[in-house]
This record gives C-alpha cells, sequence and structure tokens, in this order.
C-alpha cells in the first residue's frame, strides 16, 4: 500500500480511535492521529503492507507517550463517549456504567491499557500487540487477560 491517500482513508479512524482512548481527549487525538499520518508522509522507509496497522499504531502511541512525557497535567476522559441509545433511562444508566469502567480503563497502566485496546477494539493479533509494545508474546497476552479480569471486577463491584 504505497498510495498515501489509501492509506489514509483505510486506517485514520482506527488510528484516531486508538488515539482517543489513549489520550481521553478529542483534541489530543486528533493532533495525534494527523501527527502520525505526517510522520509516514514524511519517512523514507517504505511501509510492508503486512505489519501498516501495527506500524501505525506504534508511532500512535510513542507520540502520546512523549506527550504525556512532557505534560505534567493529567486529562480526564471525556463522558461525551457513552453509546446514544433512543431509551433515556438507558442512557443513564449506560453513562453511569460507562464512567466507572472508563475510570478504570484510565487508571491501567499505559502499556496494558494499549494492550487491551489494540485486542479489543482493532482486533490485532497479539504477536503485532507484542511486537508494537516489545514485550513477548506471552505477556501481552497476560497484560490483555489482567486488564479485562480488572474491568470485570469493576464492572461487577
Amino acid at each position: 500500500m504505497t498510495d498515501f491517500s489509501s492509506l489514509y482513508e483505510k486506517y485514520a479512524a482506527d488510528v484516531f480511535r486508538f488515539a482517543l482512548y489513549l489520550a481521553g481527549n478529542r483534541s489530543d487525538a486528533e493532533d495525534i492521529t494527523s501527527e502520525t499520518f505526517v510522520r509516514v508522509w514524511t519517512s523514507p522507509e517504505p511501509i510492508r503492507t503486512e505489519t501498516v496497522k501495527g506500524y501505525l499504531f506504534t508511532i500512535a502511541r510513542n507520540l502520546f507517550l512523549r506527550g504525556r512525557r512532557n505534560a505534567s497535567r493529567h486529562a480526564e476522559l471525556d463522558e461525551k463517549l457513552a453509546d446514544s441509545r433512543p431509551s433515556a433511562q438507558e442512557q443513564v444508566e449506560q453513562r453511569a456504567e460507562l464512567g466507572v469502567v472508563l475510570a478504570a480503563v484510565e487508571k491501567l497502566p499505559a502499556v496494558d491499557r494499549a494492550a487491551l485496546l489494540m485486542r479489543t477494539w482493532d482486533e490485532l493479533p497479539y504477536e503485532e500487540i507484542a511486537r508494537v509494545l516489545d514485550i513477548s508474546v506471552n505477556a501481552a497476552k497476560v497484560k490483555v487477560h489482567r486488564a479485562r479480569a480488572s474491568l470485570m471486577s469493576v464492572r461487577m463491584a
């Protein structure tokens, strides 16, 4: 996939969603997504199509971590992320549950949160997650399992 516009059209939404869950707010996610594609655009190295999604996630994650190191403030997740349903009662219940779960996701270590998001939202294989996070495949599996277990314990409480 050498055509940049095709690459952008295919992966921009995935990169944005990943950045949104990492950063916790739309503005930072938009900046991370833009910067990710700028770096791809200006990279002298060719992109291997079999690893392009992981490569983009690696860039986005590194940009997020660099920004986090540079900023001393802590961004909270936006409550507007709640799923819109027809019933007002369902929306209230979902928002309450979502707030608890998002708070729990935000409390996860950054590596665990990234592993969980890559596995659940983007369905990346554990091998790709391990490569992106520079950990072993077994460690990636453990991080996803522990993150899920942590979130389930919060939901059940």
